[in-house]
């Protein structure tokens, strides 16, 4: 018998709170369990597995990201668009790590297609639109974005970025800025 109160959306949540604060690679049905301190049985009336688990945190997590990425760039273009967008992305990691972490994970194409995947990749077009970039060179556009912000993140959550005494911040400006400087010069080629 479920445990009332007990829901997939409800562990979905607990377990993305629980993947910002020990990580996401940590997150499993036997950690929720512990902190809900139910039988690990009682909760797979719920979830399927820590796999389920994981996929859920992930739907979930990429869907406030893109919420979160949609509202930034509203009535924005060019520059300022890239900038919000891309600040959006880094607030969220710095402010949900483990969610952030949770957004990497691979899902299976129709998982993927039925969350809120599709949104970041029209996000990411919508700011491309300013630049007037034709096919492929927009996807080539996505692809080069998405791997700067990300590395980026990655990186400076990592601690990669704290043995030197250049400001992360002005680095993360200075590639914005050259990342606008390079998408206005492929559009005037």
């Amino acid at each position: 018998m479920a445990r009332a109160g007990l829901s997939a959306e409800v562990l979905t949540r607990a377990g993305a709170e629980l993947a910002d604060q020990v990580g996401f690679e940590q997150v499993t049905v036997t950690e929720l369990a512990r902190r809900f301190d139910v039988k690990v049985a009682s909760l797979y009336s719920h979830v399927k597995s820590s796999q389920d688990l994981k996929v859920r945190i992930a739907l979930l997590a990429l869907a406030e990201l893109a919420d979160r990425a949609g509202d930034a760039i509203a009535g924005r273009a060019g520059r300022d668009a890239l900038a919000a967008f891309a600040e959006a992305y880094r607030g969220y990691a710095r402010e949900h790590p483990g969610r952030y972490q949770a957004t990497r994970l691979r899902l299976d194409p129709e998982t993927a297609a039925a969350g809120s995947a599709p949104r970041h990749a029209q996000l990411t077009r919508a700011i491309l639109r300013g630049y007037h970039l034709p096919e492929p060179d927009q996807t080539h556009a996505v692809r080069l974005l998405g791997g700067a912000f990300h590395g980026y993140i990655e990186l400076e959550a990592a601690g990669g970025f704290a043995h030197t005494p250049v400001d992360p911040q002005e680095s993360w400006d200075w590639i914005v800025d050259s990342l606008d400087a390079l998408l206005r010069a492929r559009a005037a080629h």
